[in-house]
């Protein structure tokens, strides 16, 4: 029989071993399709070149020396920044039985449901603990998702903007996969990686920039971004983009994650001017300052769409940068007041009627950021007036059909 000493030396040796054969516990089939698999679908496209596809504008998601080195102090000092001090107020909103005529519900990041003349489209929904490819590694969730898969209506389609990790997740693919009949309208090598989770050929529908495809009629088109993608080493392999949805009636835009790009404006003279966008506004910084977009970007964005109410996204439950955790959106509706732009903020599980006067309340101070408690400051600083001030419905010219 071992000694014990031999016994606590095994288990202490295996720890490691059992922790790493966890974390990489279904590692294969979350990162999704080979390049291999994905080529016969993208090469065709003008995009793509030299084995990736580019952004219009030269654009690096890599950052340079100096970047680097301020990331490595960020790391050190600010990683609690994105951190809320206190839990983040959820308001499950039960959902209607008929889909209205101009509606969003935020579930926090870029997940929401849009609603758009009785019809309803799911976009970039990440329901899982983790944007990761591993079940132990990787940001986890700021809050719980505020409305269980199970009690989504049935919708018409689904929209995913890139495969990045926090806007294409496996676990909820699965799940759509098994509670909705809707279609996967993606850009270009997505759907690749749906039909390795299982997803019919039948229920994936995959678009460059400027395709457009007819859903329950509705005209899903997908519109360009400036961005990058990838699940692993290899990066640009798939497509990323924004989105349009349009109806009879209403016009939607979704910027799922982009820094700015003059092509805005390009797609509000061609499909706007719209009712309702949805702008990234979180997880900017200096090192990936091309590949998304500050506060003031987006408020900028949304005049060059021609956009009536903005909703902002891309923030609030993952911490996937350096800033303050409510910081986003204090700058969001300084810049907003100064641009007079209409902006509503949802708390995760909130639904807005567009077409009546959203929430005007200030409710993201109360919850700060962590690193500011621990340093005994205030996250809202002398911007908490001008916060409320910019969240009232501001007046503005109806967008006309």
């Amino acid at each position: 029989m071992p000694s014990p000493r031999r016994l606590v030396a095994a288990a202490l040796l295996a720890a490691p071993v059992a922790w790493v054969t966890r974390a990489a516990w279904g590692l294969p089939v979350a990162l999704g399709a080979s390049r291999r698999a994905l080529r016969p679908h993208v090469a065709g496209s003008p995009h793509f070149s030299e084995g990736r596809f580019h952004n219009t504008l030269a654009t690096s998601s890599l950052p340079g020396p100096a970047d680097r080195r301020t990331l490595l102090r960020q790391m050190r000092e600010d990683r609690l920044n994105g951190v809320p001090a206190r839990p983040v107020p959820l308001v499950p909103t039960p959902l209607p039985a008929e889909a209205a005529e101009l509606a969003v519900t935020w579930f926090g990041h870029s997940s929401a449901l849009l609603e758009v003349d009785g019809r309803r489209v799911l976009v970039d929904p990440v329901w899982g603990h983790r944007v990761s490819p591993s079940p132990l590694v990787g940001p986890e969730r700021l809050h719980p998702a505020p409305t269980p898969l199970a009690d989504l209506p049935e919708v018409d389609a689904v929209l995913i903007s890139h495969d990045h990790y926090d806007h294409l997740d496996l676990p909820t693919v699965r799940e759509l996969l098994r509670r909705q009949r809707a279609p996967f309208v993606v850009p270009l090598g997505i759907g690749a990686h749906l039909r390795r989770w299982g997803v019919p050929e039948d229920r994936v529908v995959e678009l460059d920039w400027d395709g457009e495809v007819q859903v329950a009629g509705l005209t899903l088109t997908c519109t360009e971004a400036r961005h990058f993608s990838g699940r692993f080493l290899t990066r640009d392999t798939t497509l990323w983009s924004s989105w349009v949805v349009a109806g009879p009636r209403h016009r939607v835009f979704f910027g799922g994650d982009t820094g700015y790009t003059p092509a805005f404006a390009a797609i509000g003279a061609r499909l706007g001017p719209f009712d309702l966008a949805l702008l990234p506004v979180g997880a900017y910084n200096d090192a990936w300052r091309a590949i998304h977009m500050t506060p003031e970007e987006a408020v900028r964005a949304h005049g060059d769409l021609g956009g009536g109410l903005l909703v902002p996204v891309h923030w609030a439950t993952f911490n996937l940068g350096f800033h303050g955790w409510a910081e986003p959106i204090q700058r969001l509706c300084a810049a907003a007041e100064r641009s007079d732009v209409r902006v509503a903020v949802p708390r995760p599980g909130e639904r807005i009627d567009v077409l009546a006067p959203p929430p005007a309340a200030d409710w993201w101070t109360a919850v700060g950021s962590r690193a500011d408690e621990a340093a005994g400051g205030d996250d809202a600083g002398a911007t908490t007036g001008t916060v409320a001030r910019a969240t009232s419905w501001l007046p503005g010219r109806r967008v006309r059909r």
